[in-house]
């Protein structure tokens, strides 16, 4: 019996017994064969050798794609299999057909399009142009710009146009007339297949794409369309006067939100990759706790079973597990020896896993369940080989959450990544929202991609103006990791410097002692991003703080309730390197803080910040005159508990101080620095006053202190940096002092102009 009949007529089971020694049949220990499996121009990868299961990878240099994505070892044979006439080869990335265009002409005519050519684009007479005249093609495989389109506009709608590689059914646009998209063979069509004209000459949907297997979203492009869906999925409120200078994102009035998080865990992720998906979660749910919502989450981890690592239920239930700190433990001890059988991809059964949890949220508040807004989002390749199509399943979601009520769809967000070399593009249409102008499917090579498209989303514009953001210290642009870095110039007989930092687009917070009698708010120049110098509309001093309140008892300058703020004349406009810092008792911070309202209070942001009896805090230096950023960060522990004593009675040691009893001087409205015990500090010098005294928690900067005055001055011109000795001290007015927070609160929860902060209890 020759290969080809046993081919023919037996199972690969029966194969492997009958034919055993026949080139290409499985053999008996389940390991596929080592031959024909080159690729012409490129490599291959395997993740298990030549075992069952394994996955073979091919591997094309870059501005090519292999013929055949990838393979799998299955029963003793790599599939899909190939023929003599279909072997594997890399080549190179096109971009589809741009000459689809409508009454106008697309130059130069080629056959196929590689990548860096370029198309110019132009309307027959009679027609107006819109979209792109000039286009590139894009290593990803698709053009950038916008689909040229040639329209009479003389329709209720306009002409929507036909994207690269596209054809189009229907050529009249108005009202409920449809318009039906289909690409060329073998692209793939992302987007909404049917488009309908509506009142108000808007299109249902969102414009089609057709991707080839090789073409993927840029983490930039993802980043951008996600964040714009999610913005507007979480309700963007601008508070503006004639510019922006601030933004907050939060639920509509009464509003709940659901988010449930899926990720394929299948035996084509590997323990690395594994790992980062856990990481990739993690950074999805911080960039939420930017925006001021408090979420409720399920998390899922799918392969032939489906485990939820949190459960919707409990997260509402459970005071410990709405802790987002207690959620990453948990995804962190979910670990990857773990998930036991994952030979299959059942995304079926992790949309009805979904499914029966979002039917117990309305089982047991209806009320609630109909003012909550649900958002799914699942990472997977697609290649769902149990359970059969998820689609039903999705379809019985969209039915329980809408309700065939055109009003409610907009509490039903469906969006999956797809991920990886070989994505089943096609099967992930059904899976996904069709909303107006958003996308909800994405495609990225790796998980590598996916973290960055999350990474940049932190620059998005909806999150500019939220407190305590920041970017890691880097050379090339060193302000964006301390945007909310003020300096003062103040006019007095001669100039004097202070710090500052901005606490909204419209208050500096500084200390009282930088101004003296009869100065006013035109002697003050504020410095914050390079060339951006502000006018200060008002000095605002705590009415407690009087610098000769104790002259009598020997104190020749008391610092107490040192501090104020500058009223800016106009608010700011926030960007990526100026946002505002956040203060503790405020509910923005709860945010940066991972707290649920219930949980927010100022005790407990007390307790989050100030339990230990050292606090690792920093303050900065003056500012480095070409960028606007800080020479140097002082490192500095703030000193409680046992420390404590010893660093207030240092203050005895000060000049213009000759009293016993050193609280007379430190109050309990200071926190205490410096010292040599248990390790060395380093020391505020001149011009420096008025800095804040933060902390770096969860990667948000909070302010807990204002840099008020010194025990010694260590520094001089020749060195402007210093560390302190056994009694240089460095005290701090308290952020969490009753009238500190009431001097706050006072002006910063009510600003007309600038955004408003809401005080805690």
């Amino acid at each position: 019996m020759t290969s080809m009949e046993c081919g023919q007529r037996l199972k690969w089971l029966i194969l492997a017994l009958i034919c055993p020694l026949t080139t290409g049949a499985p053999s008996g220990d389940g390991s596929c064969p080592k031959e024909n499996l080159s690729i012409a121009g490129g490599s291959f990868a395997l993740s298990n050798g030549y075992s069952d299961g394994s996955l073979l990878t091919y591997i094309c240099p870059d501005e090519q794609y292999p013929s055949i994505p990838s393979r799998r070892c299955q029963f003793g044979v790599w599939t899909p299999k190939t023929s003599s006439r279909k072997t594997a080869e890399c080549k190179k990335i096109t971009c589809p057909n741009p000459r689809v265009l409508e009454n106008g002409e697309v130059g130069p005519y080629q056959e196929r399009y590689y990548i860096n050519d370029v198309t110019t684009y132009s309307c027959s007479s009679d027609y107006n142009f819109r979209g792109s005249k000039v286009r590139v093609c894009q290593p990803n495989g698709k053009w950038n710009g916008s689909t040229p389109i040639c329209g009479r506009d003389s329709d209720h709608c306009p002409d929507p146009g036909v994207p690269p590689g596209s054809s189009r059914t229907g050529n009249v646009f108005n009202i409920d007339d449809e318009v039906t998209y289909h690409c060329d063979s073998p692209l793939t069509l992302i987007g909404s297949k049917v488009r309908k004209c509506q009142d108000g000459s808007q299109w249902t949907g969102t414009e089609p794409q057709c991707y080839a297997d090789f073409t993927y979203d840029t983490a930039v492009e993802a980043a951008e369309a996600f964040g714009n869906s999610l913005k507007t999925t979480l309700t963007v409120q601008q508070e503006f006067t004639n510019d922006q200078h601030g933004k907050r994102i939060s639920l509509d009035k009464g509003g709940k939100l659901d988010i449930y998080i899926g990720v394929d865990a299948s035996d084509s992720i590997d323990p690395k990759d594994f790992d980062k998906a856990k990481q990739i979660i993690k950074t999805l749910i911080e960039k939420i706790s930017y925006y001021e919502v408090s979420p409720n989450y399920e998390i899922l981890m799918f392969a032939t079973n489906v485990d939820q690592i949190v459960k919707m239920r409990d997260f509402k239930t459970n005071k410990e597990a709405r802790n987002i700190l207690k959620v990453f433990e948990d995804l962190d001890n979910f670990n990857y020896n773990k998930k036991g059988d994952r030979t299959g991809t059942n995304i079926a059964k992790l949309y009805l896993k979904i499914l029966d949890s979002i039917t117990l949220e309305q089982v047991q508040n209806n009320e609630d369940f109909l003012q909550t807004q649900h958002v799914i989002i699942v990472f997977t390749d697609g290649h769902a080989n149990m359970g059969g199509n998820p689609k039903p399943k999705v379809d019985l979601i969209r039915n329980l959450v809408i309700k065939n009520n055109a009003s409610r769809e907009n509490k039903l967000d469906l969006y999956v990544f797809g991920v990886g070399k070989d994505v089943k593009k096609e099967d992930m249409n059904g899976l996904v929202s069709e909303k107006k102008d958003e996308r909800h499917f994405f495609k990225l090579p790796d998980l590598n991609e996916v973290q960055k498209t999350f990474d940049i989303m932190l620059d998005d514009s909806t999150v500019v103006g939220l407190c305590g953001m920041h970017q890691t210290y880097d050379e090339s642009n060193k302000r964006r990791a301390y945007p909310w870095l003020a300096q003062l110039s103040i006019a007095h007989s001669k100039i004097s410097e202070c710090m500052g930092s901005l606490v909204t687009s419209r208050y500096i917070l500084t200390a009282a002692h930088c101004f003296k009698d009869g100065d006013t708010p035109d002697k003050i120049t504020v410095y914050l991003e390079k060339n951006l110098v502000v006018k200060v509309e008002k000095i605002i001093i705590h009415s407690d703080y009087n610098i000769t309140a104790k002259q009598s008892i020997g104190i020749k300058e008391f610092y107490d309730f040192d501090v104020a703020l500058l009223q800016l004349k106009t608010p700011v406009k926030m960007s990526v390197n100026l946002r505002p810092i956040c203060l503790p008792c405020t509910k923005e911070t709860s945010g940066a803080l991972k707290l649920s309202d219930s949980q927010g209070t100022c005790e407990k942001h007390k307790q989050i910040l100030m339990s230990n009896e050292l606090v690792d805090a920093a303050f900065t230096s003056k500012m480095e005159e070409d960028n606007n950023s800080p020479r140097k960060i002082r490192r500095i522990t703030i000193k409680l508990g046992k420390y404590r004593d010893a660093c207030v009675q240092d203050a005895k040691k000060a000049k213009g101080i000759e009293v016993a009893d050193a609280s007379e001087a430190v109050t309990d409205n200071f926190l205490c620095s410096g010292g040599n015990q248990p390790q060395r500090d380093d020391v505020s010098c001149k011009g420096e006053s008025g800095g804040a005294t933060h902390v770096d928690k969860y990667g948000r900067l909070i302010q807990i202190g204002v840099v008020s005055w010194g025990v010694k001055n260590l520094c001089t011109k020749a060195k402007l940096d210093a560390t302190s000795v056994a009694d240089s001290r460095d005290y701090h007015i308290n952020l969490f002092s009753s009238k500190i927070q009431s001097f706050l609160k006072e002006h910063l929860e009510n600003d007309k102009l600038g955004h408003t902060l809401t005080f805690l209890p």
